[in-house]
């Protein structure tokens, strides 16, 4: 097996990590953007934080497992990103500490202030997150300013801007909607029929956010068409996820969430797809002088290195799926509150 060949593996498996977090802690970070809105009273709260309880820690082993592949296969992209968006990542990191924390900790006293402080930070914990990994994924796309060596050039401010804004609103607009998809499926009575009217509210405001984030990324944006205009096969992927964004409404005039989650997902799916195609085969494109991206090919490790990491995913990925399996097989069901729930 060529280097080359290797690379492009470990891009692809880099993708399905990706792919699989957005899906899974995805709608983790939604339940918690939405915690606020759709729960009324202290028993609907704990309702919406225990429907993920048993889940969120789980979900977030795509996380890291992803981060450990991008710096033990792609180490000089690892070094570049992260000491680019060392501040985003650290504010992420406090983010996800946060909810992490407010799960905890919400159930620990009686006292509504305790309770109402902890479900502020749960709110803005998940709401952060999904802004941050946003608008880092709108920075690169539009790239960065990078030196010869691959160190970033700019500050914080420079990351900020307004196609970066509106891609981390899209990015919060669409995990709402996963999330509300996802609730209404663990939920029952008065609270799944608010979740109802939630679902379509977050599905028109990510259907128009998705509009103008697909028009100004093709327009705007030249490399996010380039691979299509080589490669027309690839528009099979935008057909489809057009196709899986029109079902979900379709799902709930038909009273059939879990086709809807189905969508949403594959939409979360084809979200990534097309920012892998728009990348490859950078992994973080210089706006600078293209000479100076950071590619799969010019960032990867040796080729024992990455024939090594195939083993370790050959045996790692399917414990990991059968542990995520087994994990969503047995919460499997509407959310019951009992004196071990948060």
């Amino acid at each position: 097996m060529s280097y080359e060949v290797l690379c492009v593996i470990w891009f692809i498996i880099l993708n399905v990590l990706l792919a699989g977090y957005a899906i899974l802690d995805g709608f983790d970070l939604g339940v918690g953007i939405l915690h606020p809105f759709v729960a009324k009273t202290d028993t609907e709260r704990r309702l919406v934080m225990n429907s993920i309880g048993p889940l969120w820690d789980g979900n977030e082993v795509w996380l890291v497992t992803f981060g450990g592949a991008l710096f033990a296969m792609f180490p000089n992209a690892y070094a570049s990103i992260f000491s680019a968006f060392y501040l985003p990542f650290m504010l992420l990191l406090f983010a996800l500490i946060f909810r992490a924390v407010s799960l905890e900790f919400r159930s620990k006293r009686q006292n509504p202030l305790w309770r109402s402080f902890w479900d502020s930070l749960f709110f803005f914990g998940s709401g952060l997150a999904a802004l941050l990994f946003g608008v880092a994924v709108g920075a690169v796309m539009q790239g960065l300013e990078l030196s010869e060596l691959g160190d970033y050039q700019g500050t914080l401010l420079d990351m900020i801007t307004p196609f970066g804004l509106l891609v981390g609103l899209y990015t919060l607009a669409l995990l709402a909607m996963h999330g509300s998809i996802f609730l209404y499926l663990k939920t029952e009575g008065d609270l799944q029929e608010r979740l109802y009217r939630w679902m379509k509210k977050t599905f028109f405001v990510f259907l128009a956010f998705f509009i103008l984030v697909s028009a100004w990324a093709t327009l705007g944006i030249p490399a996010t068409v380039e691979h299509f205009k080589a490669y027309p096969i690839l528009w099979v992927v935008p057909v489809l996820n057009v196709l899986a964004i029109a079902n979900i409404p379709r799902a709930f005039h038909l009273q059939r969430p879990f086709y809807a989650f189905i969508s949403s997902s594959c939409t979360i799916m084809a979200q990534v797809f097309l920012l892998s195609a728009a990348l490859f085969p950078n992994l973080l494109p210089a706006a600078n002088n293209p000479a100076f991206d950071i590619t799969i090919f010019n960032a990867a490790s040796s080729p024992l290195t990455l024939k090594i990491g195939l083993v370790i995913v050959a045996i790692g990925m399917p414990l990991v799926l059968s542990y995520t399996g087994l994990i969503y097989w047995t919460f499997r069901g509407k959310v019951q509150l009992s004196e071990n729930s948060y």
